[in-house]
């Protein structure tokens, strides 16, 4: 374990469950990751050992057969599961966020009913807000819910759901009008429905239909899907915290923490690109000597490694703020945002100091060059999280009178 990206004032317990998932990661998922990405296979064994770990049970209450840890222990666990394959970390955050969403906001039934079993693992979530042609405006969404008796009736397309094929319950966000009179803000019309079904392909349940996979560029190995809703029923008892018209704030909540996700993950990549960069380049020479001799090269390893650790220190901030039980939009959103960013261009520049050699698949620089493009958009996109902060900056130093 380098210098960079360390956290002071961690607990025995939080240092003990870090060293046994980078354990897990050095051991179980570096050395298969760039083979079961170009073979875009879904990575079954590793998921067996996260499930076997507690890592979906990781922030659960106890009460519900979790480990009941922080969001702070939680964002350091995906740090180090990003810096053995992305991908994987995308499988563990949906299911988190479907469950952080069920602990804040779910009816006692609710909760008892899925938390064990995610806590488990035997229940994986995701979850679905965007549409085909909106993208970030979450508030013009066009999926219905449709109060019919005891149960609603959910028509319409959702797009971009990370486990849309492999989880067992997705969280989607509808528009119901019951109870909103005319002229009701859109965000205070939608509602979350928990719907369960089979993993799979194609007609899951009646009424709800998985297409397939949708093929990327990289992010690879963990599905991501289409889902399309045509009449399918879902009694009432499966809105979310039992009241219609919350859906757009339970959401944001979920987002918020997986903003600070995203923030991890970009750490995490980065991290490993920064290991692969700095070991290459004392390994290389050219010119008579080690190409990590020349001022050029140290200067993007210094570059690289100020990224690797300004973005860490940003992240552990944005989820310390969470952790505490304050705001953190502000925080989650510039960590999300920095670190999206450092990532992709310390990525690039151990791509660069890998020369001809990063472009071959033989080599994990060019997995890495391919994921890091996915979390300058992931869980809203930089242009979205800078709109974000600069509205909440103009809060905080609002001029009076």
């Amino acid at each position: 374990m380098g210098r960079l990206a360390q956290t002071d004032g961690l607990t025995e317990i939080q240092q003990e469950i870090l060293r046994t998932v980078r354990d897990f990661v050095d051991k179980e998922i570096l050395p298969v990751a760039t083979d079961l990405e170009h073979r875009d296979e879904y990575p079954a064994q590793i998921v067996e050992g996260l499930k076997e770990l507690g890592v979906f049970g990781l922030m659960i209450p106890e009460e519900y057969g979790g480990l009941g840890e922080s969001l702070l222990t939680y964002a350091l666990c995906v740090e180090e599961i990003a810096r053995g394959w992305m991908s994987v970390s995308g499988i563990i955050n949906t299911h988190f966020i479907v469950a952080y969403m069920l602990k804040q906001h779910g009816t006692q039934e609710q909760k008892d009913y899925f938390l064990p079993k995610m806590a488990l693992g035997e229940i994986r979530g995701a979850f679905s807000m965007s549409e085909p042609g909106l993208g970030s405006d979450v508030s013009a969404i066009s999926t219905k819910g449709e109060r019919d008796g005891d149960d609603f009736v959910l028509t319409g397309q959702k797009m971009w759901l990370t486990n849309g094929g492999t989880s067992s319950l997705v969280a989607v966000l509808c528009r119901t009008d019951e109870g909103h009179p005319e002229g009701t803000a859109p965000h205070k019309s939608m509602t979350t429905f928990l719907i369960e079904k089979e993993p799979g392909f194609g007609e899951v349940r009646p009424g709800l239909t998985i297409p397939g996979k949708i093929e990327k560029m990289g992010y690879k190995g963990v599905d991501t899907t289409e889902l399309i809703l045509d009449g399918l029923r879902i009694p009432a008892d499966r809105v979310l915290g039992g009241t219609t018209g919350r859906g757009f704030y339970q959401m944001m909540d979920g987002v918020e923490v997986g903003r600070v996700n995203v923030a991890a993950r970009g750490c995490g990549v980065a991290q490993r690109a920064f290991e692969l960069g700095v070991a290459y380049a004392q390994q290389r020479s050219t010119f008579g000597k080690p190409i990590a001799q020349h001022q050029a090269i140290q200067f993007k390893l210094a570059e690289m490694a100020t990224k690797v650790e300004a973005a860490h220190a940003m992240m552990v901030n944005a989820a310390r703020k969470k952790d505490s039980g304050q705001r953190n939009d502000l925080e989650a959103g510039m960590a999300k945002y920095l670190a999206s960013e450092y990532c992709k261009e310390v990525v690039e520049d151990a791509f660069r100091i890998h020369g001809g050699y990063g472009f071959s698949k033989e080599y994990e620089i060019e997995r890495l060059y391919r994921e890091a493009p996915m979390l300058l958009i992931g869980e809203g996109t930089a242009e979205i999280q800078k709109m974000i902060i600069g509205r909440r900056l103009l809060e905080e130093y609002r001029i009076l009178g």
